[in-house]
């Protein structure tokens, strides 16, 4: 099964209007929106909902007042401050609770449960561009790579279930777990960066992580017009390594005109711009057709 995620090294890049173009271009496919800790493909897409479920992870403590004696041992022993007298007895401020089970080992009328932690709502949901996978973490919670995991699994399954071979995923911005996450199985990564010295920087860190994890990648510069200079830059370190560039989009309003509207830049009336995303699509289909096996490859540098 092929994939594409299209990645970042940093925020407002662009990725995500790149992939609700996508999204209105592909054929047969399924989305996922792998941002869980801030999701906003679905404000373009506007998912229906068809079928929702828990996201578990961690534990937390919670104490059953009926066999609870109320010696204190679990205010005495918890770190984090999250037990709170009540009178005679104690409760758990669940914000507080980092769930390390000490209270519960220790608590002399075994009067504290240990449950698994809510910590978000993972979601299938039908699109105009077709089916959708997503989800959000709830306020304050960790653990989004297990969560984007999750919805990775899940936009798998879909995609066997309906006989479709193409997965279009919009990852996280930055290097770190969900990123990471993001990348597992990926057929291929694009890698959407812009011509400022932040933008050199974090597309440097992004591509060590798909050569680290054997990612193979190709890059588009977004507002390309902004600086001749720091173009040069990011094309110099792709062609180190071996990256190819599938597009120079330049900086235009359509994008934010098109957000207002809750399109994608490539629905409704033709524009340049739209035509130029068009052609970063075609760009990136042979790529997404080498064979899987190759998709392991790590790209020479």
């Amino acid at each position: 099964m092929r994939e594409l995620v299209v990645i970042s090294g940093k925020g407002g890049t662009g990725k995500t209007s790149l992939m609700a173009a996508f999204a209105h271009l592909a054929e047969a496919k399924v989305l996922c929106d792998l941002d869980v800790d801030a999701p906003d493909l679905h404000l373009i897409a506007e998912p229906a909902i068809q079928r929702r479920g828990p996201f578990l992870s961690g534990h937390v403590a919670e104490i059953d007042p009926a066999p609870c004696t109320g010696c204190g041992t679990c205010l005495e022993v918890c770190a984090y401050g999250a037990i709170q007298a009540r009178g005679a007895s104690f409760a758990v401020d669940r914000g507080r609770c980092e769930g390390c089970k000490v209270c519960v080992a220790f608590c002399p009328g075994q009067a504290i449960d240990f449950p698994e932690r809510l910590c978000g709502t993972w979601y299938q949901s039908e699109t105009r561009f077709g089916p959708m996978i997503h989800a959000q973490l709830d306020p304050g919670q960790e653990n989004s790579g297990k969560l984007v995991a999750l919805l990775k699994s899940q936009a798998r399954k879909h995609a066997d279930q309906l006989g479709l071979d193409l997965i279009l995923s919009d990852g996280a911005p930055g290097v770190g777990c969900p990123v990471i996450s993001s990348l597992s199985q990926a057929s291929l990564a694009l890698l959407v960066t812009e011509p400022t010295p932040s933008g050199l920087h974090d597309l440097e860190r992004v591509s060590d992580l798909c050569r680290h994890f054997r990612i193979r990648s190709a890059a588009v510069i977004n507002k390309a017009d902004l600086s001749r200079p720091y173009q040069a830059a990011i094309h110099q370190l792709c062609l180190e390594r071996s990256i190819p560039v599938v597009g120079h989009l330049p900086y235009d309003r359509v994008v934010t005109e098109a957000m207002v509207r809750g399109q994608a830049v490539t629905e409704g009336a033709a524009t340049p711009f739209g035509a130029q995303v068009r052609q970063v699509w075609a760009e990136l289909l042979p790529l997404l057709a080498v064979s899987s096996s190759s998709s392991t490859q790590e790209n020479p540098s």
